[in-house]
């Protein structure tokens, strides 16, 4: 039995959120010794690619939602992680929703959660920004508007947590997606993201960093036309696709894991589509990405790098290992010695 196996099994008797809190609490306090024990060290330059100007040292990187403090960074940045994605941060601290708000579905693979926001704040953020350790590794920043800012008000949110974090980030990330906060998926709208990335235009021009749109796997397909316009407008770097999905059968909330995964899919494929002719413009995959199958599936459409959250969760760092072997087998497959020529052979 592998070590985090061990972990899991304890884990998983407990109530998943307090699971979750134990874990980033030891992981914050004994990075090295965490890490220590799934012993994986620094990857090869052939398994990096370049991501709106920032090298990932690895094609897949952690989601938002599991380091909502940014508080261990030291250990996740000791993973094969190509970029630590934190957050979601909102300008004031916030309790989120009332418990329980985090569920699992074992024989699924997969959760649903109704936290909601729930953070210590951007100047905890900040301090734990300051001094983390992170390993060469890609630092990326989500941002979100606190429940109490009316929909009027939520593009000053996201403006005082750009001016406040974007020094300490490599890329930063408006997210109006999540299914937990009232009114924020109304954000979504091109109107109203035109009004959030015009306020961040000045202090985008102060400190420039990439600067991506997370969206939701439910938003209709036929508005992604639009809400891709509105990101080449402002001159983003990308998308996010996707956050959770809701499902009211199973309850409040946002599912993620392998349930997310076919609707995930298809809007990833919808907006890769709409891409084809804009390169200069990146997407992220993120929902229900398990297996090494699934990334190659996105490579072959045109995607280039990923993220993963719920399969971590389930499967633990091994998960990173297998995404490794898998590029291993195939570059030798294919006579190439790293993941770039990998990409052009697999996309032709």
């Amino acid at each position: 039995m592998q070590i985090y196996d061990v972990f899991k099994s304890m884990a998983f008797k407990m109530d998943p959120e307090k699971a979750h809190d134990l874990s980033m609490w030891g992981f914050s306090k004994f990075p090295l010794i965490f890490s220590g024990l799934f012993k994986q060290q620094q990857l090869g330059p052939q398994y990096s690619l370049e991501v709106a100007g920032l090298n990932w040292s690895f094609p897949v990187g952690l989601a938002a939602g599991l380091d909502k403090n940014a508080q261990a960074i030291d250990f996740f940045s000791k993973l094969y992680f190509g970029a630590i994605e934190v957050g979601t941060i909102t300008p004031r601290p916030q309790a989120g929703n009332d418990k329980p708000r985090l569920f699992r579905y074992v024989n699924e693979s997969s959760l649903r959660n109704r936290m909601g926001f729930n953070n210590l704040g951007m100047e905890e953020a900040y301090h734990n920004l300051k001094k983390c350790e992170k390993n060469s590794k890609i630092i990326g920043v989500n941002l979100g508007k606190n429940k109490t800012t009316t929909e009027t008000k939520a593009a000053d949110d996201y403006k005082v947590l750009y001016d406040k974090l974007a020094p300490l980030a490599d890329y930063l990330v408006v997210n109006v997606s999540s299914p937990n906060t009232p009114g924020l998926r109304d954000l979504q709208s091109a109107d109203k993201l035109k009004e959030i990335f015009l306020n961040l235009k000045e202090s985008r021009k102060t400190c420039p960093k990439p600067l991506f749109l997370k969206i939701s796997p439910d938003m209709a397909m036929e508005d992604i036309p639009s809400t891709v316009e509105v990101v080449k407008e402002f001159d983003l770097s990308g998308i996010i696709a996707t956050n959770t999905t809701i499902m009211k059968e199973r309850g409040d909330g946002g599912i993620s894991g392998k349930l997310l995964y076919e609707k995930s899919f298809m809007m990833r494929n919808k907006i890769l589509e709409i891409l084809a002719e804009s390169p200069q413009v990146e997407l992220i995959g993120v929902g229900g990405i398990s297996q090494f199958d699934d990334l190659v599936d996105f490579w072959k459409r045109g995607g280039k790098v990923c993220q993963i959250y719920t399969s971590f969760i389930y499967q633990g760092p091994q998960i990173l290992v297998d995404f490794k072997n898998g590029i291993d087998n195939l570059m030798q497959k294919h006579g190439v010695q790293n993941l770039k020529d990998l990409l052009s052979v697999i996309k032709n």
